[in-house]
C-alpha cells in the first residue's frame, strides 16, 4: 500500500512535518514574548502563566479523546478540524487585546494542538506501513518537531524585532492555510471501524483535577492557604481524582488502564518522561524572564542564549539511541535524568557569579539539553515498547499525558517558587517599603521581569533602590530557588527511574531465554 502511492505519502509526511512544526513553535517561542505581553497588555504574573498553562493544560484535555474521536469518525476529518480550530485561535490570540482574551484563545488553541499532535501520529502510522518507510517517516516526523521546539526561542525573539509580538501568532495562521491544502492533497481517511466507545467521564474527571491543582497553586497564596475557598477547591480537586481512578477501574476500555504501571520498563520510562516536565521543560518558560530581567538583554539575545538550553535535544538523541541499544534504556534514562540535575546545578552557579552572563550560564545550559537529548526519546520507545502492540497506543496516550499534566503543574510550581523566593528576598532587603506599595504587587512585576518600569514607580522605590540592584538581586534569588528545586527533582525522578526499572532486564533476559527454548526445545 506505501509503495502504491508515493506522492501523496510525501504530501502526507509534508503536512504532518509542517504541523509538528507548528506545535512545537509555538511551545517554545512563545515564552520568549511573556515578558512583552506582560508590558503590553498589563498582564500580572499569574495571567502570564496562565498563557502558558492554559495551552499546556488543553492539550492535555483533549489528548485521549481525539484519539478516539479519530478512531470513530475519520482520522483526516479530525486532523482537518484540529488545523482549522488551531489557525482560527492562532489568530485571536495575534489581535488579543487583553490578557484574559489571550489565555482563553490559548485554551481553544491547545485544544487544537493537542488534536493536531495525536492525528499526526494516526496518519503516520496509517499512510505508512512498510517497516523502513514507516521509521523514516516517524524519524522526520521527530527531527521536525525538534527542530520547532530547538529554534522556537530565537525564532520568537526575531519575530519580536522584525515585527510585533503578535505575529509569533499570526504566522500560525498563515502556515496553517498551506498545511491544510498539504492534508486534501495527500492524507488518506481512515477509521476504526470497531471503535465505539469514548472514556468522556474519565477526560472531564482527570481535566477537572488538573485544572483544580493548577489553580490552587497559582491562586492560593491570594485566596489564603487556608480560607474555605482554598479549602474547597483541594476537597474538590481530591475528590474529582478519586472519582478518576473509580471510572477507569469500572471502565470496559479505559484510557488509562493502570495495569500497566506494573510492567517495570513502563513505569521506569514514566518516571523519565515525568521527570523532564519536572525540570528542563516548565524551566524553559522562565529562563527568559532571567535572560531579560535580570540580565538586561533584548528578545533576540535573549533568544540566542536559549539556543544553549535547546540545541542539544536535536544534536544528542541519535546518541541516546545508540548508548540505549547498547547500554539498555533503564541506564541511558536515568543517566539523562542526573544530567540535567548537574545542568541546573551549574545554572545556579552561573546565575551567582558577580559578572553573569550567558556565558556563565553557558555549561549549565548544554548540560541541560543533553541530559533532555539523552532521555526523551529512550522514554518513547520504551514506554511504547514495554506492552504489547495492540496497547501500544494507550501506553503512548498515558506517556504524553504524564507529560502535559506534570508540564502544566510545575509551570505553576515553579512560578510560585519563583515568587515567594522574590517576595522574601525583598521584605528582607526593603522592610519599609510595604508601607506604600503592596509588597507582593512589586514581587509579582519583578518575577514577571519589569524590572525597568519598576525603578520608576515612585518616589519610595526610586530612593530606596535607584539604579534597581536590590530588585535584580531579588530576581536572582528566586531564581536561584527554582533551579534548586528543578535540580532536587531531576535527580530525585532519576533514582526513582532506576528503582522503577529494578530488574527488568533480568525479567526481560528470562523471557528472551524462555521464547528462545520455545523455538528451539531440542537445545
Amino acid at each position: 500500500m506505501t509503495l502504491s502511492h508515493p506522492p501523496r505519502n510525501a504530501l502526507a509526511l509534508a503536512a504532518v512535518c509542517l504541523t509538528s512544526l507548528m506545535f512545537g513553535l509555538e511551545i517554545s517561542s512563545v515564552p520568549t514574548v511573556l515578558p512583552i505581553l506582560e508590558s503590553v497588555l498589563r498582564a500580572d504574573f499569574k495571567e502570564i502563566q496562565w498563557i502558558m498553562n492554559a495551552y499546556t493544560l488543553a492539550c492535555t484535555t483533549v489528548l485521549m479523546a481525539t484519539g478516539a474521536l479519530a478512531d470513530r469518525f475519520g482520522r483526516k476529518r479530525i486532523y482537518v478540524a484540529s488545523i482549522v480550530m488551531f489557525a482560527v485561535t492562532s489568530l485571536i490570540c495575534g489581535l488579543a487585546q487583553s490578557a484574559p482574551v489571550l489565555i482563553v484563545s490559548r485554551f481553544f488553541q491547545g485544544m487544537g494542538g493537542g488534536a493536531m499532535l495525536i492525528c499526526q501520529v494516526a496518519v503516520l502510522s496509517h499512510q505508512f506501513q512498510e517497516g523502513r518507510e514507516r521509521s523514516r517517516a516517524f524519524g522526520v516526523w521527530g527531527i521536525i518537531f525538534g527542530i520547532g521546539l530547538g529554534f522556537g526561542p530565537i525564532i520568537g525573539g526575531m519575530i519580536v524585532a522584525v515585527a510585533n509580538w503578535q505575529w509569533v501568532f499570526l504566522v500560525h495562521a498563515l502556515i496553517s492555510i498551506v498545511a491544510l491544502g498539504l492534508v486534501f492533497a495527500g492524507v488518506r481517511e481512515s477509521r476504526d471501524p470497531h471503535a465505539q466507545y469514548l472514556d468522556v467521564a474519565g477526560i472531564l474527571t482527570l481535566s477537572l483535577s488538573c485544572f483544580g491543582l493548577v489553580y490552587f497553586i497559582t491562586q492560593g497564596p491570594d485566596l489564603g492557604l487556608g480560607s474555605p475557598a482554598a479549602l474547597s477547591i483541594v476537597a474538590a480537586t481530591v475528590l474529582s481524582f478519586i472519582v478518576f481512578i473509580f471510572v477507569e477501574k469500572r471502565s470496559p476500555r479505559p484510557m488509562f488502564d493502570f495495569s500497566v504501571f506494573r510492567i517495570r520498563p513502563f513505569s521506569g520510562a514514566l518516571c523519565g518522561s515525568v521527570g523532564m516536565n519536572f525540570s528542563y521543560w516548565p524551566f524553559m518558560i522562565y529562563l527568559p524572564i532571567y535572560f531579560q530581567g535580570a540580565l538586561g538583554y533584548t528578545s533576540v539575545n535573549t533568544g540566542l542564549s536559549l539556543l544553549a538550553y535547546t540545541l542539544p535535544t536535536l544534536v544528542v538523541p541519535p546518541l541516546a539511541e545508540r548508548l540505549a541499544l547498547r547500554f539498555d534504556a533503564r541506564r541511558v534514562i536515568p543517566l539523562g535524568m542526573f544530567t540535567i540535575g548537574l545542568g541546573f546545578l551549574l545554572m545556579r552557579f552561573g546565575a551567582g557569579m558577580e559578572q553573569a552572563s550567558w556565558l556563565t550560564m553557558l555549561p549549565g545550559c548544554l548540560l541541560c539539553g543533553t541530559g533532555l537529548g539523552l532521555t526523551n526519546t529512550p522514554v518513547t520507545n520504551t514506554a511504547t515498547g514495554a506492552v504489547s502492540p495492540n496497547r501500544a497506543g494507550m501506553a503512548s496516550g498515558i506517556d504524553m499525558s504524564a507529560r502535559m499534566i506534570s508540564l502544566a503543574i510545575n509551570i505553576a510550581l515553579m512560578g510560585f517558587i519563583l515568587l515567594e523566593g522574590v517576595l522574601s528576598y525583598l521584605a528582607h532587603a526593603l522592610p519599609g517599603i510595604g508601607e506604600t506599595t503592596p509588597l507582593r504587587w512589586l514581587a509579582e512585576k519583578v518575577a514577571a521581569g519589569s524590572i525597568a518600569q519598576l525603578t520608576q514607580h515612585g518616589a519610595e522605590l526610586a530612593i530606596a533602590d535607584p539604579h534597581g540592584v536590590i530588585v535584580r538581586a531579588a530576581l536572582v534569588h528566586g531564581f536561584d530557588l527554582v533551579m534548586r528545586y528543578g535540580m532536587i527533582c531531576a535527580w530525585a525522578l532519576a533514582l526513582l527511574s532506576l528503582v522503577a526499572f529494578g530488574s527488568a532486564t533480568r525479567a526481560h533476559r528470562q523471557a528472551s531465554a524462555r521464547d528462545e527454548r520455545a523455538r528451539h526445545p531440542s537445545t
